[in-house]
């Protein structure tokens, strides 16, 4: 597959996930902000998903003040930003039409469908809709996305490098997203109360975890066992574990030999050899920090060897 379309493979499918992961987490910060907060803790909830995608700055200057409205516009649907759904879902149409005929009917008309119906779409109109129906809306459409893919994909490069961006960028997510929450979310020298219990099962909700943490651990919500899940667990999807099997799975297909193979097996083997209570000895944010720096140093190794991207 030439590097060229390997690369807007790649970038289709990270732009899809990234923009699933911008709805998980702009609906969890709407739900957690419904309830009761302290001076100022309301603010700080809103500025974690500016503080994700790194865009505090930008939003100030051009919005001034942090309010659930500010913020939903600019990560949603502002075109300015370049991180936010409707950014996200543009640039990935755009790989997809690069690429078109190497994708499936149903990959394209998917992938075009949403943009459409999201270029036509305003924040008045969001409002009127409901958050949460806009935000399940894309969940959905990147579902559908990874379906037609799983479906009608041949088994082959082009199906290959959707699995690598998918996985890549679920993997940054997962580990940003947490080490964000995990300080604003772990109370300092108390137990926890009831609006805590409500605020980690609307993280746990974030990544579709909470029906499995019940599965899983049949007790209470617990911080320790909530990273333990998101971390270490090899039977949840989001969990890093579980992606960098993934990507490790799918390199190895691709190349088996290659220097990003060996360095994602790496990754993926310290994370097994770690258990929770070490990491959380250590700081979790820290080990998060670690690993995003990690994952980013394996998707540039990934661009050198197969997409010619120097």
């Amino acid at each position: 597959m030439l590097g060229r379309m390997a690369n807007n493979v790649y970038w289709m499918a990270r732009y899809i996930e990234r923009a699933e992961n911008l709805a998980r987490l702009l609906a969890t910060t709407y739900h957690m902000s419904l309830m009761p907060a302290a001076s100022g803790e309301d603010t700080a909830n809103w500025e974690a998903p500016l503080r994700l995608v790194g865009g505090r700055e930008d939003f100030l200057s051009r919005y001034g003040e942090v309010t659930p409205g500010n913020v939903l516009n600019y990560m949603a649907l502002d075109l300015d930003n370049t991180s936010s759904i409707r950014s996200c879902i543009r640039v990935a149409r755009e790989n997809a039409r690069a690429t078109r005929t190497g994708l499936t009917t149903e990959v394209w008309e998917g992938i075009n469908q949403t943009y459409i119906e999201l270029e036509g779409m305003s924040y008045p109109q969001m409002l009127d809709d409901g958050f949460q129906e806009f935000f399940d809306w894309i969940k959905e459409r990147s579902h559908t996305f990874r379906g037609a893919c799983y479906g009608t994909l041949r088994r082959a490069e082009c199906f290959a490098f959707t699995r690598l961006g998918t996985f890549i960028e679920r993997a940054d997510n997962t580990a940003r997203f947490l080490s964000i929450k995990w300080d604003m979310l772990t109370p300092s020298g108390r137990p926890l109360g009831a609006v805590d219990y409500y605020r980690w099962g609307a993280l746990l909700r974030a990544f579709s975890a909470l029906k499995a943490y019940r599965e899983v651990y049949s007790t209470i919500i617990e911080p320790r066992r909530v990273a333990e899940l998101l971390v270490l667990r090899r039977d949840m999807p989001r969990s890093l574990v579980a992606c960098t099997l993934e990507v490790a799975g799918v390199l190895r297909g691709l190349r088996s030999q290659a220097m990003c193979t060996r360095v994602c097996g790496q990754i993926h083997e310290r994370l097994e050899r770690h258990r929770i209570d070490g990491i959380l000895r250590s700081g979790l944010p820290q080990f998060l920090n670690t690993f995003v720096a990690r994952n980013n140093e394996l998707h540039a190794m990934i661009g050198r060897e197969f997409m010619l991207v120097l």
